[in-house]
């Protein structure tokens, strides 16, 4: 008869939680090289997966990604599955410990809350270990677009792994041709590109023949600068296959608005 060593699933799981850690500090220095660092904190308390204080009364929301959220006072708001984990996984990282403050954009946001990214004295990258562990997914900013691609390639892996909230249904990535209109808030949107209309107020990305029902990113005239060859290309995204994340919306037809290159990944042909 085989024997079972109980001791292996702890030893298997020390070893994964190892590798993510390396991982993700290989990520943190080359993310680092992006941002500016500037002064430092030890967390007091956290708030939610994404929001935490320093003992100095600063509130600090992780910039560029975005965790399930707790309820937190607001009324009729329920939590989103996994809200406690991803609380318990940023708790688990930071609480207690000296954390160094950068920067790639914005500074602080319209609550007064500074946009950081965070790294513990090991280096390791806060942001970088949620996401690799998937408790949290990219949530970027047209003022706040640094280390972006970094982000996603740790997201795109968790996601492939089925870690955290990517075993949930309430997290997704939605296909293009078949969006149901229940679906509301910040979403993860695949599908063909079938047309690319310009026009001099804004350029619509449209996923299907009929833009009074089917799915469609729009970019307004004064987000077009942001991309490349001040919107020029985006063109070129005619029949190819990409992911685009933002707050969906119903407008003759579910819409989603892109205000950044990040937003949108190209997939293939």
């Amino acid at each position: 008869m085989d024997t079972v060593n109980p001791t292996r699933p702890r030893n298997v799981a020390c070893a994964i939680a190892g590798l993510i850690a390396v991982l993700v500090v290989f990520h943190a220095a080359g993310a680092l090289a992006e941002l500016k660092q500037e002064g430092a904190g030890i967390v007091k308390s956290v708030v939610d997966g994404d929001t935490l204080i320093l003992t100095d009364g600063r509130e600090i929301r992780l910039v560029g990604i975005q965790a399930p959220k707790l309820p937190l006072g607001r009324r009729g708001f329920k939590a989103w599955p996994l809200a406690g984990e991803a609380k318990q996984a940023l708790e688990k990282l930071t609480l207690g410990k000296r954390l160094t403050l950068s920067f790639g954009g914005r500074r602080m946001d319209r609550h007064g809350r500074w946009l950081a990214h965070l790294h513990t004295k090991s280096r390791l990258w806060v942001q970088g270990a949620l996401l690799k562990e998937g408790m949290a997914r990219v949530y970027s900013f047209a003022d706040n677009r640094a280390v972006i691609a970094e982000m996603l390639a740790l997201e795109r892996e968790s996601r492939a792994a089925k870690r955290g909230i990517w075993g949930n249904d309430f997290y997704q990535v939605l296909k293009a041709e078949k969006i149901d209109r229940r679906r509301r808030g910040f979403q993860i949107v695949e599908g063909r590109v079938l047309k690319v209309a310009p026009t001099r107020r804004r350029t619509y990305l449209n996923f299907g023949r009929d833009w009074k029902r089917d799915f469609t990113i729009v970019i307004e005239a004064r987000s077009r600068r942001a991309f490349p060859e001040r919107g020029a290309r985006l063109k070129k995204l005619e029949g190819k296959r990409v992911r685009v994340r933002g707050w969906l919306r119903w407008r003759n037809g579910p819409m989603l608005t892109a205000t950044h290159p990040e937003q949108i990944e190209v997939l293939g042909k």
